[in-house]
């Protein structure tokens, strides 16, 4: 039985499975050890099914065997733990109330400070859902209190949120990275200039949201100090050491991804402690939480890997990369192509669904063009990004509308994050054409 048929077959039912909401990690794994046994047992015309159990599983079991004990993803249970720290440490919050004492005369000023809130809990955690969930409860309720349109209120933490995807630490970076077998510290910093890019973004849009309908952001009223100001400052300072610590150590040389997560987690907890917001039964309840988001995360991984290495042995890869060669498609194409496919996926799967997925077949394709995967990783994340908002299925607008309930209908939530949507295309476009945005500062390294 042909290979490359075989693969094409466990692609469609991969997606399928996941069209009918079985697991990711369950649909990746069954359909490569099923696909590798076939393989196997028809490898010399005739069905051998005796044949095919040894290579079969020592296949899956020695892939996922080598992915678990890789160095690099001892990081990601590290930066997850930093962000449940960092939250119960009163932290991340800190920043979102800085953002909302100096932004508050400004009109939007407190959609403003969500979103700024968002980047900086994006600064620190990595999660583009987990900052959505956090944010929500403290900003849209707020909001919404205040009198601010629904649909700002709303829209504006769940596009917020996305920014966790492409400001470091990312889980989707360091997942990209391990994949591709490129430099997660190289991957964080060439996010850094499309995040803030992103950010600078949706303040634009909430600027004009505001300046078109004044009604929509009722101004504020009270009276705020320099002072006032100036302590709010102060009280962020953890989290600006933090950051401070992962980029200028990754930018400096001075330690590489890992050692970044596992010295900013003794700080946060070292940071909490003394202040006083941290004691030993939070500190369990934080590692409880790691463990069990840490675990879902290595299983997904885990069956990635044996999906990777199934569809190496089908020749699938290959094969699309000779049809591509042969059309002649510019690479202006190709990436439009690359785009809408993404763009498809992340209204019905996760990001990390989608990532895992396609790399086996994006990857061989993009590195016979000549595309650096160093930018090519920003724009597939920023792809994600933008899928995490995409109706019909926008899981940071699902997790949004649970936050705030019948309140506010999804409807409307999806009827306001169109604006932000508009933004994040053309920041898109920029990073596409102007690679340098990407490149810049991990080449400066």
């Amino acid at each position: 039985m042909d290979g490359t048929f075989i693969g094409l077959c466990a692609f469609s039912t991969v997606i399928l499975l996941l069209a009918l909401r079985v697991p990711i990690a369950f649909a990746l794994a069954g359909v490569a050890t099923v696909g590798s046994f076939a393989i196997f047992a028809f490898r010399t015309g005739s069905f051998m099914p005796e044949r095919a159990i040894n290579p079969t599983t020592s296949l899956v079991f020695s892939n996922s065997f080598d992915l678990i004990h890789s160095y690099d993803l001892s990081m990601i249970p590290l930066f997850i733990a930093l962000g449940h720290i960092a939250y119960r440490a009163d932290i991340t919050t800190k920043i979102y109330h800085a953002a909302r004492v100096w932004l508050a005369p400004v009109p939007g000023g407190v959609a403003m400070a969500s979103v700024v809130g968002c980047g900086g809990f994006s600064a620190i955690t990595g999660s583009s859902v987990a900052c959505a969930s956090t944010m929500g409860r403290i900003c849209s309720p707020e909001m919404l209190r205040m009198g601010y349109d629904k649909r700002l209120a709303t829209a504006s933490v769940a596009a917020g949120g996305t920014l966790g995807s492409l400001i470091p630490p990312s889980v989707l970076f360091i997942i990209y990275g391990i994949f591709t077998e490129t430099s997660i510290s190289a991957l964080f910093l060439a996010g850094i200039l499309p995040g803030i890019l992103s950010l600078l973004g949706f303040l634009f849009v909430i600027f004009l949201w505001v300046r078109r309908d004044p009604a929509s952001a009722p101004p504020y009223t009270g009276v705020i100090t320099g002072r006032d100001r100036w302590r709010a400052a102060r009280a962020a300072w953890p989290a600006m050491s933090l950051f401070i610590i992962i980029v200028g150590g990754l930018y400096g040389g001075f330690f590489t991804a890992t050692e970044a997560a596992a010295i900013c987690v003794s700080a946060a907890v070292v940071i909490g402690v003394f202040q006083r917001k941290l004691d030993l039964k939070g500190l369990i309840d934080c590692l409880r939480e790691t463990c069990i988001q840490t675990s879902s995360i290595f299983l997904i991984a885990a069956a990635a890997k044996i999906f990777v290495a199934f569809i190496a042995l089908t020749g699938v890869a290959p094969a699309i990369v000779s049809a591509v060669t042969e059309a002649q498609l510019s690479p202006a194409i190709l990436l439009l192509a690359i785009a809408v496919i993404y763009l498809l996926l992340g209204m019905f799967l996760d990001p990390i669904g989608i990532m895992v997925l396609t790399l086996p077949l994006m990857i061989p394709l993009v590195e016979t063009y000549g595309f650096d995967l160093i930018w090519f990783g920003v724009v597939v994340i920023k792809l994600l990004e933008i899928g995490l908002i995409t109706p019909p299925v926008g899981l940071n607008v699902f997790v949004i509308a649970s936050v705030v309930g019948k309140e506010v209908p999804i409807d409307r939530i999806f009827s306001g994050i169109m604006r932000f949507l508009v933004i994040d295309v053309m920041v898109l476009i920029l990073i596409i054409a102007f690679p340098i945005l990407s490149l810049l500062i991990p080449g400066s390294m």
